[in-house]
């Protein structure tokens, strides 16, 4: 399979298999006598496991590692790996959620001061002379 059916297929881009390929987050694919990558279905197994932990929003380096063990047949080993970087990323998810909801709470407080006819500077200042001068 050519390097753009393989994107379509996959849901990404040429241009992300070839970064891919050029960072050896994948092996390099055997070429055609056109030049042409060919891609065989234990690529396909690869990077679709590669990209799939991607939109879990592991990192890149860790998603390939990871990919790259189950594609050598340890996926046992993925699977204990994987518990551990979900439940990180869970409890990371957790503190900025918490961080997410402050910052709401607080824009809509100073939305509230301003349309109420407050300055903005005092307003978004507030506390930080006393932090800084201590």
């Amino acid at each position: 399979m050519r390097i753009g059916e393989l994107a379509e297929r996959l849901g990404t881009t040429p241009h992300a298999l070839r970064f891919y390929e050029r960072n050896r987050l994948l092996p390099t694919p055997e070429r055609s006598e056109n030049g042409y990558r060919e891609y065989t279905e234990q690529d396909i197994r690869r990077l679709r496991l590669l990209i799939g932990l991607r939109q879990l929003d592991l990192p890149l380096d860790q998603a390939a590692e990871l990919a790259s063990l189950c594609a050598e047949g340890r996926c046992d080993q993925v699977s204990g790996e994987l518990r551990s970087a979900i439940e990180e990323k869970r409890t990371d998810l957790r503190r900025r959620l918490d961080e997410l909801v402050y910052l709401d709470q607080r824009l809509a407080h100073l939305a509230g001061q301003l349309d109420a006819g407050q300055p903005p500077r005092p307003l978004i200042t507030l506390g930080k002379e006393e932090i800084h001068a201590s």
